[in-house]
């Protein structure tokens, strides 16, 4: 089976609020109750540490973190409880997506002999359950996300020399907008975002490329403009793609207002995976938003785009 990253620790206390953190060890538990994975997949990261979270974040800002001194404004940009255990929370998944990239460019065990082409003998499937914090800038946090795990990810591996171009498929039902602000300009990383146009955040920097789609959106909509989308993101080269598989286009999710049903969001899955299968492009899924009614039907939209990976990836 494939290595899962995760923690238990990642179930941190910030309330009463619309984000369930209880949602990782409820998926953690359903995918050993479905045979999905077994005890001895999952692994644990380590905190990424504040010299590695200063390649993305100002030092103020992680000053802030440290000490606990966000105001009352920047609390409530964040919208959400803080204290020092959501602090090393969000550090502890920091980490999680770092160690699940790292996973899927690490030698593959069952790889013929290597082949020509650089990063080509891999793992090539890093999965990670959570991250996806794709609304913390350079500066602060906002939304639901205090660490900007996956631009953490990609600037530790630039600088570890693992990798050179890094691309962000960000299928969460709201605009990637720190991950956006935080490498615009840069030409090595492509960021898309498909999301609602109508929807947080207000003001939407630009990715390299951006869908905004209308409210009510279905799944044929949607698959439309994912799969015309693909082989642009693609066609940068990237080293690496890094999967933001929200579950919050879901027709019944309280802080979306598209329409795409679980099936729509297998396909979803299903798409992006091939795709990086196909150019043999080492993909590492997190799983960014989720907030439906139900909180079991989150839990059973990430336990599918788990099992989607397993199945795809061959693991």
């Amino acid at each position: 089976m494939a290595p899962i990253v995760f923690s238990p620790r990642y179930d941190i206390d910030i309330g009463n609020h619309v984000f369930k953190t209880s949602k990782y060890p409820l998926l953690h538990r359903a995918l050993l109750d479905r045979h999905l994975a077994a005890a001895g997949d999952f692994i644990e990261p380590e905190p990424a540490s504040w010299e590695d979270l200063e390649l993305v974040h100002t030092p103020d800002y992680l000053e802030k973190l440290r000490l606990g001194t966000m105001d009352a404004d920047e609390r409530a940009q964040l919208e959400m409880r803080m204290s020092d255990e959501v602090v090393q929370g969000f550090r502890l998944m920091a980490g999680g997506t770092t160690l699940a990239a790292r996973l899927s460019l690490a030698p593959d065990r069952d790889a013929r002999p290597a082949a020509a082409e650089p990063y080509r003998r891999t793992r090539r499937l890093g999965l990670h359950l959570g991250g996806g914090f794709h609304h913390a800038c350079e500066d602060h946090g906002e939304g639901f996300c205090l660490i900007n795990d996956v631009a953490v990810a990609i600037q530790i591996l630039r600088r570890d020399g693992l990798i050179r171009r890094a691309a962000v498929i960000d299928c969460d039902v709201h605009h990637g907008n720190g991950t956006a602000f935080i490498f615009a300009g840069d030409r090595s990383v492509f960021t898309f975002s498909i999301d609602q146009e109508h929807n947080y955040p207000q003001f939407k920097p630009h990715s390299s490329l951006d869908i905004h789609l209308p409210d009510y959106a279905d799944d044929e909509t949607y698959l439309r403009q994912l799969s015309g989308a693909l082989p642009r993101v693609f066609s940068s080269g990237p080293d690496i793609a890094f999967y933001l598989a929200g579950a919050d286009p879901f027709e019944d999710d309280m802080l979306g207002g598209l329409g795409l049903t679980k099936e729509g969001l297998r396909r979803r899955d299903a798409l992006v995976m091939n795709a990086a299968k196909e150019l043999d492009v080492p993909l590492v899924v997190t799983l960014a938003g989720g907030y439906a009614r139900n909180l079991a039907d989150t839990v059973d939209i990430h336990a599918g785009t788990v099992e989607e990976a397993l199945k795809i990836f061959e693991w």
